[in-house]
């Protein structure tokens, strides 16, 4: 039996592997979606993962407490909430809006770890921060001219910049929570109930947009959506809630966030490679800055800690 050993970086490997996971999804949705409504493939992958997971869920129940399943309910209306906010809030704005203000969430989650956990990010942490942040705006531009966001930014704010901006503000919540509610509880029962949480609201959400004619309910089975449904539900839902509920606590959440800002870099990979969509000169930049924050991040904690700075 291959034991996996803990080292000094495991976490920010693992979560490494849970984003570039994630990257791959945008590819695989977006092709997805011409089958089906996109809220009703969110309750659909969610349902698969819960089901696979039940033989979890029978192993361990007697372990579950009320403490334990309320911590796991409060992060999978987080979950939930983000998947939902931003699904929606694509309806109404543009996707460089939307990779936009998603990507806000690694400015949110040092604030909310200092108000949630009463404690400050790191020096490296927040310049890493900084840094991709910078790369986030530059990779969302769309185009060669770094004002190009800004002039997309400065047009009417609407119901979908709304809705993603709260998206970011969930995700960030949900990373803060993730790391909070690991450190006192059993992670299955928080990865159980996240993921049935998630698969439920999800249902009761899909015929709600659609009742109210945002969103029809749509679903015309093909081998691609069949192979989306699958890589999703399996390795974009229930293997990385998994690795990202057990190992996220190995690193600090603003870490974490730094990480997973890699996110609209895989994706912008996979498209290239399997969509031929061109990558801009200044998302080349803004995906060099990512990487660079990271980095910086970590060298700089590791080089102030030697010199008992922090």
């Amino acid at each position: 039996m291959i034991k996996i050993t803990e080292g000094k970086y495991f976490g920010e490997a693992v979560m490494l592997l849970v984003t570039l996971l994630w990257g791959a999804t945008f590819v695989i949705v977006k092709e997805s979606l011409h089958d089906v409504s996109s809220m009703l493939f969110i309750a659909i992958r969610f349902s698969i993962a819960a089901f696979l997971l039940i033989p979890i869920l029978l192993k361990i129940k007697k372990k579950i407490t009320r403490e334990s399943l309320f911590a796991g309910l409060v992060i999978g209306v987080l979950l939930f909430a983000g998947f939902a906010t931003q699904t929606v809030g694509l309806k109404f704005t543009t996707a460089t809006k939307s990779g936009f203000l998603t990507g806000t969430a690694v400015v949110m989650v040092p604030l909310f770890q200092i108000i949630i956990e009463k404690r400050k990010p790191s020096v490296g942490s927040v310049i890493g921060v900084v840094i991709v942040f910078i790369g986030i705006l530059m990779l969302s531009s769309g185009g060669n001219s770094i004002f190009s966001v800004f002039s997309e930014l400065g047009g009417n704010f609407n119901l979908g910049d709304f809705l993603t901006l709260i998206c970011a503000l969930f995700f960030a919540l949900y990373i803060i929570y993730v790391d909070y509610f690991t450190k006192k509880h059993d992670h299955w029962i928080l990865i159980l109930a996240q993921v049935y949480v998630t698969s439920l609201l999800a249902f009761l959400f899909a015929f709600s947009v659609s009742a109210a004619d945002i969103e029809p309910i749509r679903l015309e089975l093909s081998n691609y959506l069949l192979f989306g449904i699958f890589y999703t539900s399996v390795f974009a839902t229930l293997i990385t809630t998994v690795l990202q509920t057990k190992f996220q606590k190995l690193i600090t959440p603003t870490k974490a966030s730094i990480i997973f800002s890699f996110e609209p870099v895989f994706a912008a990979v996979f498209a290239f490679f399997l969509l031929n969509e061109k990558i801009t000169n200044l998302g080349l930049i803004g995906a060099v800055l990512i990487f660079a924050g990271l980095i910086i991040s970590e060298v700089l904690d590791n080089f102030l800690i030697r010199k008992n700075v922090i």
